[in-house]
């Protein structure tokens, strides 16, 4: 299986800022953004009072190893400029934020100064090291001066406030440009609408070692949730494909919204797509092998895990009946797929370039549907509830 890393997704069928280019920009009245600079004494009390919203999931997908969170640790002791923090004041919870931009900062401050066994020493310090091996307490025992200046540090922090459209975060996040990591739209996607179907999601693509082996990264899942985003597409076009008018970020944040409000009735239903999901996943690949979900050009499969792929894939071998023909005809099928990245251009166009609009949206599927069907002489149910 390929060892598919960060940087080997394709831009074109991801969510980006093209996904907002027809907002209104009337959204932006009354919307106040100021910067001020809260000490790190500040930012921990308002982390440990929950004023902060870091949600709990977000905390076991932490990227930064400790060295490098021991790093960001030394650069506040020493003074050292760090990029800003980015929040968004709830607008039904004065008070109290979500978190834009900063979110592995938050958690390194969390980690070395939070309570109890979260605690961790300092290490691979080159400029301090005589600190190597402290921690927070020991800090506060033995280094007074450190500590001082530690939760002295100013961190410039920018604040949104007034937003009643959920479309000014989004605009936001795309245009940061701080020099640092933003949240992945799917992040923001858990800030705003939280519920027991994207917690699910969250979960199910944790304990996943397919999704984790697929877009994970030494043996731990994405933590840009990217795995969460490609199960939740999944999801989407099952159940609500019919509906998608190309607006990819409004049709995965309604299917979000719609799936938490209606748990209850569809908990049973989704669990098994989402098992339904991972078994497709294992048919591809087993069929394709190291070329699973990518695209084929005239050098050979490309290297990058594709969305738009992803999405064709796992929508029709799903399905048993589908699966079990195709893994018979194996060979074959992988052949087809080839022939039609190379000899048809409206196929082509409809998984790299143009993925997110309605007409290359029913394109990849209906192609590669009417083609697993003249190969395994069965016509697949999702073929009925196509994206139109």
């Amino acid at each position: 299986m390929k060892n598919n890393t960060l940087d080997l997704f394709t831009p074109d069928d991801a969510e980006n800022e093209d996904d907002i280019r027809g907002t209104d920009t009337s959204i932006l009245s009354g919307v106040v953004v100021t910067d001020t600079d809260w000490t790190t004494e500040t930012i921990l009390s308002q982390l440990q009072k929950g004023n902060i919203q870091l949600n709990p999931r977000f905390q076991r997908r932490d990227a930064w190893n400790e060295e490098r969170k021991s790093r960001f640790i030394e650069s506040l002791i020493l003074g050292l400029p760090i990029p800003q923090l980015v929040l968004a004041e709830n607008p039904r919870q004065k008070g109290k934020y979500v978190v834009i931009d900063g979110k592995q900062r938050l958690l390194s401050l969390l980690r070395f100064a939070g309570a109890g066994d979260i605690q961790f020493p300092l290490r691979g310090l080159n400029l301090r090291k005589d600190l190597n091996g402290v921690t927070f307490s020991k800090l506060q025992v033995e280094h007074h001066d450190e500590l001082s200046a530690f939760e002295n540090a100013p961190i410039r922090t920018t604040i949104v406030k007034g937003w009643r459209d959920e479309e000014v975060l989004y605009l936001v996040f795309y245009r940061l440009n701080s020099g640092s990591v933003p949240l992945s739209p799917q992040e923001l996607r858990h800030v705003l609408h939280p519920g027991p179907f994207i917690d699910f999601a969250f979960e199910f693509t944790e304990q996943s070692q397919l999704l984790v082996d697929l877009l994970g990264k030494d043996g731990k899942p994405d933590f840009r949730m990217r795995d969460v985003e490609v199960l939740i597409r999944h999801i989407a076009f099952r159940e609500f494909g019919e509906r998608y008018q190309g607006d990819l970020k409004k049709f995965l944040d309604e299917t979000t919204k719609s799936l938490n409000d209606t748990w209850q009735n569809t908990e049973g239903r989704i669990r098994q797509m989402a098992t339904q999901c991972e078994r497709a996943i294992e048919t591809t690949l087993t069929i394709f092998g190291d070329d699973a979900f990518s695209k084929w050009t005239p050098k050979g499969f490309e290297s990058r895990f594709n969305r738009a792929v992803f999405d064709i894939m796992c929508f029709y071998f799903c399905e048993g009946a589908v699966a079990r023909e195709s893994l018979i005809r194996a060979e074959e099928i992988k052949k087809t797929f080839v022939d039609l990245c190379a000899t048809n251009p409206a196929f082509l166009r409809a998984i790299e370039s143009t993925t997110k609009s309605r007409a290359s949206t029913h394109a990849r599927f209906s192609i590669w549907g009417n083609k697993l069907s003249e190969v395994t002489n069965i016509r697949p149910a999702g073929m009925d509830h196509l994206p139109q």
